[in-house]
């Protein structure tokens, strides 16, 4: 499996897990009093999200993307579905790579 792929597919979670905190487990705290919830949402979406940091940096510097590309990459991490639309400029770079 390429280095590419294993990144698309940790955008993907963290992407997935961005939406659920924000979809679900936030409004279950607020609306429904239970806290607990964002907590252990928050903290997988934590780890997924470092996890997805740390592949770019070296995504990064191992297929010599440039600057503003991982900064994209790392931008997208952080909107709301920006993982989902980064994927397609994802499956081009795989496709240039093997």
């Amino acid at each position: 499996m390429s280095q590419i792929r294993v990144f698309r597919m940790t955008a993907l979670a963290e992407g997935c897990s961005f939406l659920i905190l924000l979809c679900i487990a936030m409004p279950m705290k607020y609306f429904m009093g239970m806290p607990e919830v964002v907590k252990v949402v928050g903290s997988i979406h934590g780890g997924l999200f470092l996890l997805y940091v740390g592949i770019l940096a070296v995504i990064h510097v191992r297929h010599q993307w440039s600057f503003m590309f991982s900064f994209y990459a790392f931008v997208a991490s952080i909107i709301p579905f920006g993982t989902f639309v980064l994927d397609k400029h994802l499956r081009e770079k795989e496709v240039v790579a093997n």
